[in-house]
């Protein structure tokens, strides 16, 4: 289905785009915002056409955020194919100015995703999700597990770890393999699984004109709440208001701080295989340290 008919399928035969704007922000894909013959707006992301994946993925956890009741995410209204290019539209968010209110509801919406029931997103395990996605541009592997820490070991560090054995030579790999023997006893299973956003910086949240928050552009599986709250540290964005409201809502166990970085050494790692060795230090940094 073409970009044309994707609309006149959505808002009727007589609609048509009027004008198309681009939006600022996408690191992977190009965006637009659509102004449409009847009056309305939608946003588009656009990518190559052998990218169409990217879309699928976004749509998936998009609605599985939806499905959860806890807090708003953009519906779908069409994906496609258009010539050369892949498309995904979804409903337009007027943004709006951030304040405590809405950094308390962004806090407990997340909360109450996490404690949102889970069961239906992994068949044949507790931690992981349907299908594989993708965190950025790199795959990201959701394969069941029955246990945290099997999860997080084998479909989050270990692909990362295998994508940047370049930058290590051999003596700095054995110090890798002396690390992934110490994080099982590191990590600790979660009191029941959640839902995560999985890429949760400050610019994969929105505002409203309303003043509520919105989740966009998540890399959702079924892991550790722990996970989110340590992406929201890693490059900050996130007020005081969002942490007391959270840990009101779900709590936070005192022990997150000492795991924090390790969960973020998974991003770390993506941001080193996508961007390059300027994120090398800092991934060797929590990796001796937790050695």
């Amino acid at each position: 289905m073409d970009l044309k008919q994707a609309i006149r399928d959505a808002f009727g035969n007589g609609v048509s785009v009027v004008r198309r704007t681009p939006v600022s922000g996408g690191d992977i894909n190009r965006a637009y915002a659509l102004e449409l013959s009847n009056g309305g707006k939608v946003f588009m992301k656009a990518n190559r056409k052998e990218n169409a994946g990217l879309f699928t993925a976004e749509a998936e956890g998009l609605a599985a955020i939806a499905s959860t009741g806890a807090i708003r995410s953009p519906r779908m209204i069409a994906s496609g194919i258009d010539g050369s290019n892949s498309f995904l539209l979804l409903e337009h968010i007027e943004s709006g100015p951030r304040s405590r209110t809405s950094s308390e509801e962004l806090g407990v919406g997340l909360a109450r995703m996490h404690m949102a029931e889970t069961g239906g997103f992994v068949p044949g395990g507790k931690f992981g999700f349907t299908a594989d996605n993708y965190i950025g541009s790199t795959v990201q592997f959701n394969t069941p597990a029955e246990t945290w820490t099997e999860f997080f070991i084998q479909s989050r560090l270990m692909p990362q770890l295998r994508m940047a054995s370049t930058y290590f030579d051999a003596g700095y790999r054995y110090r890798i393999d002396r690390f992934l023997d110490k994080v099982p006893s590191l990590l600790v299973e979660p009191d029941k699984p959640a839902l995560l956003h999985g890429d949760l910086w400050a610019g994969n949240y929105m505002i409203d004109r309303d003043g509520q928050p919105w989740l966009i552009d998540p890399a959702v599986y079924v892991g550790h709440p722990e996970v989110d709250l340590a992406m929201t540290e890693l490059f900050g964005g996130f007020d005081r208001a969002f942490y007391d409201a959270y840990r009101s809502e779900a709590g936070i166990d005192p022990g997150y701080k000492d795991r924090r970085d390790l969960y973020n050494l998974y991003q770390l790692l993506n941001h080193l295989n996508l961007f390059g060795g300027g994120y090398l230090q800092s991934v060797r940094s929590i990796i001796n340290r937790y050695i």
